[in-house]
């Protein structure tokens, strides 16, 4: 009886943002570069490092990303379908928005607990209920995604967005505004 091992190393299937647990610097690189790149939060990258000074040529390590491939992905698509057409900086919010109420006690502790909460019978956000959220993200959100990670843990805190010329909630007009971007309000 013969056996054949076949082998698939992870490294070759998967994006820079998800698997790697290493990583050789290039000239320029810097650990702000590095954690957007990867889409891993700037703190745990420069702690994992102990804050070491970065040469090209050097190996860090790479801390693991504080959310799941399909939730990171998950993400990219709601960003996609919430911010489409809107400023750069406001598809960072909006994805930050989401990375906060992931931390926050008042809310699911995963992307997709947070993406699919129904509150008062209602999806939290209209992507999932008007089925966007199934449309593919484009490389914008993708990079958006990637940033607010790297930023987890360091934005002014806002748990809510809305655009105010469609939004018929005026509870949500009482919370504090955190900044306005584009057509969206984001708010404590």
């Amino acid at each position: 009886m013969s056996f054949v091992i076949f082998s698939l190393s992870i490294f070759a299937i998967s994006s820079k943002s998800e698997a790697a647990t290493s990583h050789k610097l290039s000239y320029g690189e810097t650990y702000w570069k590095i954690a957007k790149g990867f889409g891993i939060p700037i703190n745990r990258l420069m702690s994992s490092n102990h804050s070491k000074p970065l040469y090209a040529g050097d190996t860090i390590t790479l801390p693991n990303s504080p959310i799941s491939i399909a939730d990171k992905q998950l993400l990219y698509r709601l960003v996609h379908a919430e911010a489409v057409g809107e400023p750069y900086a406001g598809r960072v919010a909006v994805a930050t928005v989401v990375l906060n109420r992931v931390l926050s006690s008042q809310f699911p502790n995963t992307v997709s607990g947070v993406i699919y909460q129904i509150s008062g019978g209602h999806y939290a956000f209209s992507p999932v209920a008007n089925g966007q959220i199934n449309k593919p993200a484009d490389a914008e959100s993708k990079r958006a995604v990637n940033e607010a990670l790297a930023l987890m843990g360091k934005s002014s805190g806002s748990i809510y967005f809305y655009n105010p010329a469609t939004s018929t909630s005026s509870w949500i007009l009482s919370r504090p505004v955190t900044v306005k971007i584009g057509h969206h309000v984001f708010a404590k």
